[in-house]
């Protein structure tokens, strides 16, 4: 497991899956902020690619996110759209409803980081998120993260187009929690 100072990542478990099926991506306004493309339901007890883990893929290493005091799960994490050429990858997270508020998104971003760019030797990490997310960008902003740009209304976001910030932080610009 990776840890921070409050969460830690770790593998995802079978037993994960519902509850994150149930609280982030069964929420259509939440999986339509966060996702790419439009909400659909998925079918109970189907595999869906957003949550199961495929070992194989290379371009994507997804965790789950569990607070240290009790194990208790409260999201996933996301290094996704990994280039080994350029050494670059994509952040992303997502925290349960009911675990916003508490520093958590901070202390993944922080732990991502590390993973990145020191486990996985990277020299850019990425993040795009709609431009009204106040706590993603005070996350990314508060680890390093520097607004690089705007892509204006580029999001269809529940009958609206929303723009989205552009934040990057390289590895010699990236300063570690050194409790992390």
């Amino acid at each position: 497991m990776l840890r921070g100072s409050k969460v830690g990542l770790r593998a995802r478990y079978e037993d994960d899956i519902p509850v994150l099926r149930a609280e982030l991506y069964d929420d259509v306004v939440n999986a339509s902020r966060a996702e790419s493309g439009p909400w659909r339901p998925v079918t109970p007890g189907s595999k869906d690619p957003r949550l199961v883990v495929d070992d194989k893929e290379q371009g994507s290493v997804p965790f789950s996110v569990v607070e240290l005091a009790g194990d208790t799960l409260v999201g996933t994490a996301t290094l996704w759209g990994i280039d080994t050429h350029s050494r670059s990858a994509h952040i992303g997270l997502g925290l349960l409803p009911s675990c916003r508020g508490r520093g958590y998104g901070t202390d993944v971003v922080a732990v991502l980081c590390h993973y990145g760019f020191v486990v996985r030797g990277l020299h850019r990490l990425q993040i795009e998120t709609l431009s009204d997310n106040a706590a993603m960008l005070r996350s990314a902003e508060r680890n390093g993260f520097v607004r690089e740009g705007v892509l204006r209304s580029s999001a269809w976001v529940m009958g609206e187009f929303l723009d989205e910030v552009l934040l990057g932080l390289l590895a010699q610009d990236w300063k570690p929690d050194p409790s992390a």
